[in-house]
């Protein structure tokens, strides 16, 4: 009898944590929401390096904004960057823009993408500041979406979820089913059970008051994680977080499965010294290693098949619920095979996180330390 029901119970924690994570997202994504008319002027900050995927579409879809006034700054590092001639041809296609480029190379700590922030605050004009990733393409009421809460004036921060509803190739499919399967449940179970004190970096918007309540740009400069560290600060701060409507859209190119990976376990470590004790407690609500142990357990034997049968019949359920219904990014079902290989990755990523503390980012190597700050490891001569 044992032998029979202990499967199940094996399969009970990620069963348990995927029911959760439904009630959640049907709970956010499911209440009545109210107009969007709050409307103050904004600076949007690109930090930008190097091109990504349409680079200039996805630049003119701020640009497109159904918004009164708002100002964009890019902040390069370099002259030499390749990306400078997009945005020059974004500035010459839509000249009534308020559009400005900082080129500033100056460096205030380990972290490149806050020092291009850091050298391009001084020039932005407005009281709300929208810090946006270079790859995130958006719609024409993104502006309106983002910024109709801070009518309440305890509103510190508004972040975005994100989704990728375009790529190519099976290693692309893996990483976008990421952000549909894991990273968007995971916020609904947190902004459901514990409230929202973190943001994530695909879209911020932040009060300038907030910003520096917690020291400014310059609080976040010793960080990898400069997103989550941002709202965790203003939260900590007295500030409430707020989770737009809003979706944005990350556009991926083409990648190999090997630099995914490489990109998925610097998130990983970056989360398990930014947040030990929450990593560790994820371990146990993923479906592929209670699904395997279930097997092995009942030595493959039917009730080893039936357990870890339920429990992806209702994680493939679960994911393909999100894609179709709550984030419409037409992924599932379509890549629905690839689920369990992603699953397998994902854990395989969990636990390589504790065998090491160092990160590769955009072609620089950094040692991560307790709390989630970092160094920049620099080869000797």
């Amino acid at each position: 009898m044992l032998r029979f029901i202990l499967p199940f119970l094996i399969i009970l924690p990620p069963l348990a944590y995927a029911l959760i994570a439904l009630w959640c997202g049907r709970a956010y994504f499911g209440r009545s929401r109210e107009a969007a008319d709050h409307a103050p002027p904004v600076t949007i900050l690109k930090p930008v390096k190097g091109m990504d995927a349409d680079s200039l579409e996805n630049f003119a879809s701020f640009c497109r904004q159904d918004y009164p006034c708002y100002q964009i700054v890019f902040a390069c590092a370099s002259a030499s960057d390749p990306v400078i001639p997009v945005i020059r041809e974004l500035m010459a296609t839509y000249p009534s823009h308020d559009i400005e480029l900082v080129i500033n190379d100056r460096i205030y700590g380990p972290n490149y993408k806050v020092c291009n922030l850091m050298n391009a605050f001084p020039k932005a004009k407005h009281d709300l500041i929208i810090v946006c990733d270079s790859d995130i393409r958006v719609g024409e009421r993104y502006l309106r979406e983002v910024c109709a809460p801070f009518a309440d004036p305890a509103v510190g921060l508004v972040t975005s979820l994100y989704r990728t509803s375009r790529f190519e190739g099976g290693a692309c499919a893996i990483e976008a089913m990421g952000f549909t399967a894991e990273m968007v449940p995971n916020v609904m179970v947190a902004l459901r059970l514990e409230g929202l004190s973190f943001a994530l970096g695909a879209s911020m918007a932040v009060r300038r008051e907030a910003l520096e309540s917690i020291g400014g740009f310059g609080a976040l400069v010793d960080y990898l994680a400069d997103d989550y560290q941002l709202g965790n600060k203003v939260h900590r701060a007295g500030w409430r977080l707020a989770l737009s409507d809003y979706c944005v859209e990350s556009v991926m190119h083409r990648e190999s499965l090997a630099n995914i990976l490489s990109r998925q376990l610097r998130w990983a470590r970056t989360m398990r010294v930014s947040r030990p004790g929450g990593y560790f407690a994820s371990g146990i609500t993923q479906p592929f290693p209670a699904a395997c142990l279930a097997l092995l357990i009942a030595g493959f034997a039917p009730a080893g098949l039936a357990a870890a049968g339920f429990l992806y019949l209702v994680r493939c359920s679960v994911a393909t619920m999100y894609s179709r219904s709550f984030l419409r990014d037409s992924i599932l079902p379509r890549w629905l095979w690839l689920l369990p290989v992603r699953d397998g990755l994902a854990f395989a990523t969990w636990g390589l996180a504790f065998l090491g503390n160092r990160v590769r980012w955009r072609g620089h190597l950094y040692r991560l330390l307790p709390g989630g700050r970092m160094e920049e490891m620099v080869p000797p001569a």
